[in-house]
C-alpha cells in the first residue's frame, strides 16, 4: 500500500510542502477547464468533468441551474455581515467548534482574512446560533442558495460516478447520502498594500469530497498544477468545483485532489463563497472496491473520516491552514 504521506495526509509533511508550494513559479492565468452544463449531451457531460478531475481536479461550471439573482443576493448578504461594525460580527464568534466569525492575522506565511463558517445541512447538524441576523435577509437567502447548491452537488457527483463507469448515485451514497454534510465559508480578504507577501488562505487541498466555490470579480484564487500555479479566470456567475480529498482517496487516485490558495490584493477587497462538502465524521473513506483489484490495488488506507482530519491536521500548529 503507497505512503498516504506521498498525498499530503501525513502532520509533519503538509506544513513544509505548503512552503514549498508558496515559492513556486507563477504560470500566468490558465484554461481552466469551464463546462456548461446547459449542453444537452450527457455523455460529453461526463467526459469533460472527468477529464477536469483527473487533469486538473478544478473546473468551473456555467449554465449550472443556480439563479443569478440569488447568487447576487448571497453576495450581498455576505458583504452586508462583514461590513458591519466588529461587535456586531462578534455576535456569532467561533468558540470551540470551527463554526462562527473568525479575524484572524498570522506572522511568517501571513495568512490575512475574516470569515464566517457555518453548517447549511443536515438540518440535524444546523445550529443557527452561528447564522448571522443581520442582515436580515441572510438565513432566507442562504437557506434557498443551500437547496440550489445540493442539487448541483449531487449532479454532478453523478456524472463524475457514471464516468468511473459507476451507478450515477456511487459517489453521491459513498459521501453519506442524505447525511453528508454541507458546510459555508465566507472568506473575507480586505485589500493589502504588500498583497504580494500576504496570502488569503495557504496552500492546501480541501480535506472533504468536493468544494463548490462562489469567486469573486477581483482575481485571487490559484490553483497548483505542472509544478506552476495558475491564477483562475473570473467567470460571471460560474461556480468553481475543486475535487478534495476523499474523492481522491475513493477513487483511488484518478481524481486529483488540487491544491489551491487564495491571494489578496493590493486595492481592492476579495470576497469568497465556498461550500465544503464531506461525510460525517463516523463514516469510513477509502477506495471504492469497484475501482480497485488485483491490476490495481488499493493506494490508500480505508480510514473514519474523523480519523483522517486528525491525521492531516497533527502538526499544523506553525500555519493555520483551513480545517475542513
Amino acid at each position: 500500500m503507497v505512503d498516504e504521506r506521498d498525498h499530503d495526509t501525513s502532520s509533519s509533511s503538509l506544513p513544509s510542502l505548503s512552503k514549498q508550494l508558496a515559492d513556486t513559479t507563477l504560470g500566468g492565468s490558465a484554461d481552466v477547464p469551464v463546462v456548461d452544463l446547459s449542453v444537452s449531451d450527457e455523455g460529453f457531460l461526463v467526459r469533460e468533468v472527468v477529464k477536469a478531475s483527473e487533469e486538473w481536479g478544478v473546473f468551473q461550471v456555467v449554465n449550472h441551474g443556480i439563479p443569478a439573482e440569488l447568487m447576487q443576493q448571497l453576495q450581498l448578504a455576505g458583504k452586508q455581515f462583514f461590513d458591519l461594525p466588529e461587535i456586531e460580527k462578534e455576535a456569532v464568534a467561533k468558540e470551540e467548534d470551527f463554526e462562527g466569525y473568525k479575524r484572524k492575522y498570522l506572522g511568517g506565511i501571513n495568512n490575512w482574512d475574516e470569515h464566517l463558517f457555518h453548517r447549511l445541512s443536515p438540518p440535524s447538524i444546523i445550529n443557527y446560533k452561528y447564522w448571522p441576523k443581520n442582515p436580515p435577509q441572510y438565513r432566507e437567502v442562504t437557506e434557498e442558495y443551500t437547496k440550489h447548491m445540493k442539487r448541483l452537488t449531487e449532479k454532478i457527483l453523478g456524472w463524475l460516478s457514471e464516468g468511473l463507469g459507476l451507478p450515477r448515485v456511487a459517489l453521491t451514497q459513498s459521501i453519506g447520502g442524505d447525511t453528508a454534510e454541507y458546510v459555508l465559508r465566507i472568506n473575507f480578504y480586505p485589500p493589502t498594500q504588500h498583497s504580494e507577501l500576504t496570502i488569503g488562505a495557504a496552500a492546501h487541498s480541501d480535506m472533504g469530497a468536493i468544494a463548490l466555490l462562489v469567486p469573486h470579480e477581483v482575481p485571487g484564487l490559484q490553483a497548483f498544477k505542472d509544478e506552476q500555479w495558475f491564477d483562475l479566470n473570473y467567470v460571471d456567475s460560474a461556480v468553481v468545483v475543486i475535487i478534495g480529498d476523499q474523492l481522491m482517496r475513493m477513487t483511488n487516485g484518478r481524481f486529483k485532489n488540487v491544491f489551491h490558495r487564495a491571494k489578496t490584493d493590493r486595492e481592492k477587497l476579495r470576497i469568497s463563497w465556498p461550500v465544503f462538502v464531506a461525510p460525517r465524521d463516523d463514516m469510513s473513506v477509502g477506495p471504492l472496491p469497484e475501482l480497485t483489484g488485483d491490476d490495481n490495488p488499493p493506494k490508500f488506507e480505508t480510514l473514519i473520516y474523523k480519523d483522517y482530519i486528525d491525521q492531516k491536521i497533527k502538526g499544523w500548529a506553525l500555519e493555520d491552514l483551513p480545517v475542513y
